[in-house]
């Protein structure tokens, strides 16, 4: 079977998926994901996993949109074995798991106060077809779940409203930054690290939805990982460029990691300048395979031996607002692992924590003074079959109650310069940053 077994088209007149999401917005969560062109929003979870000061609590569906906590163990149900259909999401688990959960992994960090993980079961989903909507259901109460989703659609559309209260600005002077920059210089000579990704935040209060932003920022940055989440009061708003793990037919994972940027610009000449000098940087590529190395081992654990490979290493790809130097990893998982075992050990991400991982996030703990929330965690799906697809959250907007927060950072190894890091942060986040500010009107 390729699709699931209840299909109506939805009758709505817009296109944007903004909009759609826009008008299921009374219900109880809510995802949208666009991994790599394979737009999706899933809904009316049958039970879910939601993580808040790092406990984790189960909900059950009771109703169309009522749920209770449940006695579940925090478990996903993927058989490895089962033969995959077509790419995309068929039905399964899809949500987020924020770089505070998964650090706690290994050593001790600080909650931010905001949901830090969820991951729901969803048999329910909606995706776009060439004249508008499909949605597919394989729930037992598949009839009724549609008609409550297409009432919704039906009622006037009363869009969401977003303004900032004071503009999104950085929380560190430059003098913060280069205080920790050379912090970490000392930690490198003194042997404690290779490589550390130091990242700043840019904060500021606001009132209403991120999803009133939503379609400006995925118009603006044309992420190939985008995405939103809702649950509550917590929204997070993905922008990203980067892939953490892709979960493929016959127990095949590729992971994409970033490390190496340089700004375009709109004269062409200028912009291949940049290009080629972010092809050349032997700083760039040395932190490049430094990260390359780290995830080789992280995935080695796994996999089937010999079946690790690089096919990529130092690739040039072009987004709006920079070029990124981008390596690929390969492997074959060994037949009995579960792929969510495979993605929680590998979180965070080498990419966006630095070298050797452990001694990495410690210094991290120590040196940018908050929590990080969703950033730099992985927002993501599995099908029931363990096929899937898993972002690295950079370039995301979170917002809890009236907090907004993104944040921007690279990678420090000892041949760094502290003012093209600092720069690159801003190389990184302007644009978005830019935009998040035009929604601030002073009185």
């Amino acid at each position: 079977m390729t699709e699931a077994l209840y299909h109506r088209p939805l009758k709505f007149e817009s296109r944007l998926v903004a909009d759609l999401l826009s008008a299921l917005k009374t219900l109880d969560h809510l995802v949208y994901l666009n991994n790599n062109g394979q737009p999706f929003i899933a809904c009316c979870a049958q039970e879910y996993f939601i993580a808040q000061t790092s406990q984790i609590q189960s909900f059950k569906r009771t109703g169309i949109e009522h749920y209770q906590p449940s006695p579940s163990e925090f478990n996903l149900a993927i058989d490895a074995l089962k033969t995959p259909q077509e790419n995309g999401f068929r039905g399964g688990y899809v949500g987020f798991i924020g770089y505070d959960y998964a650090a706690q992994q290994y050593i001790q960090y600080p909650d931010r106060p905001q949901p830090g993980l969820f991951i729901g079961q969803f048999p329910s989903y909606i995706k776009p077809i060439p004249d508008g909507w499909m949605f597919y259901s394989d729930d037992p109460q598949a009839e009724q779940i549609f008609n409550h989703i297409q009432n919704l659609l039906n009622q006037d559309k009363i869009h969401p409203t977003f303004h900032l209260k004071n503009p999104c600005t950085s929380r560190w002077a430059k003098s913060v930054y280069t205080q920790a920059f050379q912090k970490i210089q000392d930690y490198i000579v003194a042997g404690d690290c290779y490589q550390i990704n130091l990242t700043q935040e840019f904060k500021g209060r606001a009132q209403g939805s991120l999803l009133a932003t939503a379609q400006a920022f995925w118009t603006l940055t044309e992420a190939p990982y985008a995405g939103y989440l809702r649950i509550g009061d917590f929204e997070l708003l993905s922008c990203s460029p980067e892939l953490f793990i892709d979960f493929e037919k016959n127990r095949k994972i590729i992971t994409k990691p970033i490390k190496g940027t340089m700004p375009r610009y709109t004269d062409p000449v200028l912009d291949e300048q940049s290009k080629q000098t972010l092809k050349a940087s032997e700083k760039d590529q040395a932190e490049n395979v430094m990260i390359v190395d780290l995830l080789r081992n992280d995935l080695s654990v796994y996999a089937e031996t010999g079946s690790v490979k690089t096919p990529k290493l130092f690739n040039i790809e072009s987004f709006n607002q920079v070029h990124h130097m981008v390596s690929e990893v390969e492997a074959t998982l060994k037949a009995d692992i579960n792929p969510f075992e495979v993605l929680m050990s590998a979180l965070p991400g080498g990419s966006i924590t630095g070298a050797p991982k452990i001694r990495a996030m410690q210094i991290i703990a120590e040196l940018e003074g908050a929590a990080r929330g969703a950033y730099c965690g992985s927002m993501g799906y599995f099908n029931f079959d363990g096929t899937g697809s898993w972002n690295i959250l950079i370039r995301s907007i979170q917002k809890y109650q009236e907090d907004v927060s993104l944040w921007a950072g690279g990678g420090i190894t000892i041949s760094s310069d502290c003012d093209a890091e600092y720069q690159e942060c801003f190389d990184k986040v302007s644009a978005m940053l830019d935009l998040l500010n035009t929604w601030y009107q002073p009185k």
